[in-house]
């Protein structure tokens, strides 16, 4: 994970670490925090405790989302404070509509100047965002929204497992890691497993991520806590509640990021930290799905 961040983030990029609930990479998040990165764009649909986390820490200038909270909880405290006090610092916001910023991942990842929507008719979205705009329907339906496209310089995804050359396997909540994949100008994928590449053609319709637009496979088992890796491990909701009353406060926020970002080398240390019998504690039973035969042409 050094390694990746490192060679591929940079002050002033855009970066999208995407995970709609689940597959939420923290550990590249902690890690982009620890190198001290300035001056990011950070893009996600939904920033919940991890893009809080790092805003707090001061790598952000700006947010470009869909929705901000924490899930189940209530709001992102530090997010506010930057919004609203520029506490540790200023922070820009653009925001669209979950269909809105899937589309823009969309048009990007298809080479397109924009992508229409329809479902910006009526809201008050596009008089707080310039860039959602109205044109014409040339095939005659009337006035239509679109939407620029937008290039993340670095995504980083999470994943249940990907081969040496970046094939990756996801299943369950998937979200827009396969459209932010395409999108993206660089693309990190981040598995709990490295697993060889008979395993992945084995279930070629369960390949969303294709090694051809991959440029680094970091392997880091529990990397997505505390959100949650289908059939690796759940969701730790009691962090998010923690969290909650932690980042209420700045000098508590910096204190739980100079003990638990800060105060270890890496997620292996944090793993330690954390403890053994927390995490065995959000190991799934296994409920695996019905096998699948692709039949072998002679």
């Amino acid at each position: 994970m050094t390694e990746a961040i490192s060679e591929f983030v940079h002050d002033g990029d855009s970066v999208a670490i995407e995970g709609f609930t689940a597959f939420i990479c923290f550990a590249a998040g902690h890690e982009i925090m620890r190198q001290r990165r300035r001056d990011l764009t950070l893009i996600r649909m939904t920033p919940d405790a991890l893009y809080d986390q790092m805003i707090a820490g001061g790598v952000a200038s700006k947010l470009v989302f869909s929705y901000l909270g924490n899930p189940g909880v209530g709001p992102l405290h530090c997010i506010r404070r930057a919004v609203e006090q520029g506490i540790p610092r200023p922070l820009e916001i653009e925001e669209y509509s979950h269909g809105g910023l899937v589309a823009r991942y969309q048009a990007a990842a298809n080479g397109l100047p924009f992508f229409p929507i329809r479902s910006y008719v009526g809201t008050d979205l596009p008089k707080v965002n310039p860039d959602i705009r109205f044109i014409k329907d040339p095939y005659g339906g009337g006035s239509i929204a679109v939407v620029p496209p937008l290039r993340p310089k670095v995504a980083i995804i999470h994943a249940q497992r990907a081969d040496h050359d970046g094939n990756t396997h996801l299943w369950g909540l998937i979200g827009v890691q396969k459209e932010v994949a395409f999108a993206a100008d660089k693309v990190i994928v981040v598995a709990e497993e490295l697993v060889e590449s008979s395993v992945i053609r084995s279930d070629p319709n369960r390949t969303l991520v294709p090694g051809l637009v991959v440029d680094a496979v970091v392997i880091e088992p529990f990397g997505a806590h505390p959100s949650y890796v289908q059939g690796f491990y759940d969701r730790d909701n009691a962090f998010y509640l923690e969290w909650d009353r932690v980042s209420r406060d700045p000098s508590t926020t910096t204190a739980w990021i100079e003990e638990w970002v800060f105060g270890v080398k890496n997620r292996s240390q944090y793993l330690v930290k954390l403890g053994t019998a927390a995490l065995d504690a959000l190991r799934p039973s296994p409920l695996p799905a019905a096998p699948v035969d692709y039949g072998e042409y002679r």
